[in-house]
């Protein structure tokens, strides 16, 4: 029984910033690599960025360079820095995280409910 809950989200202005956080809270041994989904209206979710639990960290190749993700291990929070957004970026960004249970058992995948990202004029 996990639960992860975003925060962070809103409306902002182009070129402006705002930084995610996803918290994750209930019972569990560890959280290995967590992950922000995102997903514009009538398109797929893509994968925007991914971070291990020893912090190595991949990026969607349009958002290297204006997207930071970051995990605080005793929170256990990820977080996403986004800079300069641009009306693109526009969408629910969903937080996802896999989660073990006991030291060498198989990770169970969560989601976040979402929050809600919009990038306007």
């Amino acid at each position: 029984q996990v639960q992860l809950v975003e925060s962070g989200g809103g409306l902002v202005q182009p070129g402006g910033s705002l930084r995610l956080s996803c918290a994750a809270s209930g019972t569990f041994f560890r959280i290995d690599t967590m992950y922000w989904y995102r997903q514009a209206p009538g398109k797929q979710r893509e994968l925007a960025a991914s971070i291990s639990r020893d912090s190595t960290t991949n990026y969607a190749d349009s958002l290297k360079g204006r997207f930071t993700i970051s995990r605080n291990n005793a929170k256990n929070t990820v977080y996403l820095q986004m800079n300069n957004l641009k009306a693109d970026d526009t969408a629910v960004y969903y937080c996802n995280a896999d989660v073990a249970s006991g030291l060498n058992t198989r990770t169970r995948n969560y989601w976040g409910q979402g929050t809600q990202v919009t990038v306007s004029s």
